[in-house]
């Protein structure tokens, strides 16, 4: 990680009407959203005034992110929920939090994304061998955030493998 410096310094009035647009921009964690307050110069005391006053104005809520993380991750980047758990626990989301928004994922569609990330994998990787074939698309789908175990159950009929 880059260690950066900055000279901006803000008063807390000021940063508290610029975060609120940064926040109503897009769902933040209360994580991310602390670090760009200290970006702008805040203390820590501020900082935390900040926070509390964002999540009572409802431009911070850790549960509204979280369910739009996981939708996004997975409708848009088609990532699986092990790496979607990763990224959420960077964001020091709960783990009550992640296991509820990894819910929301249906799953009939998990296992569609799935299906459709190896199928385009195949297609793209020109290995003769099934058993190398196979080995390649299980990294791949594992390096998406997909369970080994749903990968091989998958993988296995269409690659005709054992």
């Amino acid at each position: 990680m880059e260690n950066k410096s900055y000279n901006l310094k803000l008063t807390p009035e000021l940063a508290h009407h610029k975060i609120k647009n940064w926040c109503a921009y897009q769902e933040r964690s209360q994580h991310e959203t602390r670090q760009k307050l200290y970006e702008y110069g805040l203390f820590s005391n501020d900082v935390e005034q900040l926070i509390v006053k964002l999540i009572e104005e409802n431009f911070l809520n850790e549960e509204r992110f979280a369910f739009a993380f996981v939708s996004g991750k997975f409708n848009i980047k088609q990532w699986g929920k092990i790496k979607i758990k990763i990224e959420l626990r960077k964001h020091k989301v709960g783990d009550y939090l992640i296991k509820k928004a990894l819910q929301s994922i249906d799953e009939n569609n998990y296992i569609k994304t799935l299906n459709k990330v190896i199928e385009k994998k195949i297609k793209l990787t020109p290995e003769k061998n099934k058993q190398k074939l196979f080995y390649k698309i299980f990294q791949y789908a594992l390096s998406r955030g997909f369970e080994s175990d749903i990968i091989a159950e998958q993988l296995k009929p269409l690659l005709k493998v054992e």
